[in-house]
């Protein structure tokens, strides 16, 4: 029965079925030809969503489109430019620490390729910078925006593992900073070696304009942050403030957002909320059912009889993270393996958070690789550029980044250290 239940799950997927559509069908189907009681579907949709930190996932989401819509990426962008822009591979650097802001805003992948790579692809490739280069530049740094807090997946890790968003969030800082460092000397080391130009350096003058125009975005990471971890507001109450702040900066202050912008914002913001909740609800299904056949029992039963250690384990499972992450997204991912995981992670004595930052880098990795890896899309369809160019220059950061998870993974305080201070 699993094995046509996977066997229909990736059938409708490769059929080119929305992911979440796919999940539920399966799982459907395979029900439907045993004595389950289907009154427990929609039920078990609800239960799934039925959730107060999981409000924080549309919060994050409209805050996001605010900020990229209303003129915070711009501004900010700029005021990086005028204190980097001239080093050595200087725009390269700008659009990775602009990244690394902007992650700390929207919580989403995607939403922060897509706000800083339509400003800063097209400066680039006029700045001389070879255009693959580009395009794998802003999808690699880009997938910051599920690493650095606030983080949608470890909002969902949080609710499925019953373990503290807070806490989460913290781990995520060191090993973000660390992926921003190790993106930013490769950039430079890129620059040196390639003979890309640098920019005219801004007088102290453009430099104080700037940071001070830019100074209302800036602020607003360390206001989510702040609040959260000083005990102030939960995870959900932090996403409405961001919502509300990025409206009062974009209309009152920047006054880049009319009212001819909200209904676009609110759709956009609609659309991308739903496919998360619909991939909730349907993987949540799919969970009941291989709970319901003692599948994680069973796996964990396999474990415990074999020889297997802590290190194998944990090779095998970023193996099998990267395979799927070429054909799922993040969210289907953690809902569909992590309930399987837990028994098994709590066996070999893994840190729960620690292994949380390790399965988001993973999921950072399934954002740029091919068929399926959300930010080629994204990139792709900013640049006007076939998916194949996109992934020619994003293999490089792959390799880079596979790199930061093994470290992360050998060095467990990189994630620890601040979350046990909390």
């Amino acid at each position: 029965m699993i094995i046509l239940l996977l066997s229909l799950f990736f059938l409708l997927m490769f059929l080119r079925v929305p992911i979440a559509i796919s999940l539920s069908l399966s799982t459907i189907m395979i029900l439907m030809l045993t004595d389950f009681n289907m009154d427990m579907i929609p039920q078990r949709f609800f239960t799934a969503l039925d959730s107060f930190p999981m409000m924080a996932i549309p919060g994050f989401v409209l805050a996001g489109v605010l900020l990229a819509r209303g003129g915070i990426s711009k501004y900010l962008i700029e005021a990086l430019r005028t204190w980097v822009g001239h080093i050595s591979g200087g725009l390269a650097v700008v659009t990775i620490l602009a990244c690394s802001i902007f992650a700390a805003i929207s919580g989403s992948s995607p939403a922060t390729a897509a706000a800083i790579g339509s400003i800063m692809i097209p400066a680039m490739v006029n700045a001389g910078y070879d255009k693959k280069y580009t395009m794998g530049l802003i999808a690699a740094a880009g997938t910051l925006g599920i690493l650095i807090p606030p983080s949608i997946p470890l909002i969902i890790y949080g609710i499925t593992a019953e373990e503290s968003i807070g806490k989460l969030f913290m781990a995520g800082i060191i090993p973000g900073v660390l992926l921003t460092g190790v993106l930013v000397v490769s950039a430079i080391f890129h620059a040196r070696k390639n003979g890309y130009g640098r920019g005219e350096k801004a007088t102290w003058h453009e430099r104080r304009k700037s940071s001070l125009k830019a100074i209302w975005g800036g602020f607003l990471p360390i206001l989510i942050l702040g609040t959260i971890y000083s005990g102030i507001v939960t995870p959900t109450e932090s996403a409405v403030i961001a919502v509300f702040y990025g409206i009062i900066v974009s209309v009152f202050i920047y006054r880049e957002l009319h009212w001819r912008d909200i209904r676009p914002i609110i759709i956009e913001s609609i659309n991308i909320s739903a496919m998360i909740f619909l991939i909730i609800g349907a993987a949540s299904l799919f969970g009941l059912y291989l709970t319901n056949a003692q599948i994680p029992q069973q796996i964990g039963a396999w474990i415990a009889e074999s020889d297997m250690n802590k290190w194998t384990f944990l090779i095998i499972i970023n193996i099998m993270f990267f395979v799927m992450g070429m054909f799922l997204e993040a969210v289907s991912i953690i809902l569909i393996t992590l309930p399987i995981l837990l028994p098994i992670l709590i066996f070999f004595d893994i840190n729960l958070i620690h292994f949380a930052i390790i399965m988001t880098i993973n999921m950072e990795l399934g954002m740029i690789t091919p068929p399926v890896g959300l930010n080629l899309f994204v990139v792709s369809g900013i640049a006007k550029e076939k998916l194949g160019s996109v992934v020619r220059g994003v293999i490089p950061f792959i390799f880079i980044m596979i790199i930061v998870l093994i470290v992360v993974m050998l060095f467990p305080q990189l994630s620890l250290w601040l979350s046990d201070r909390m």
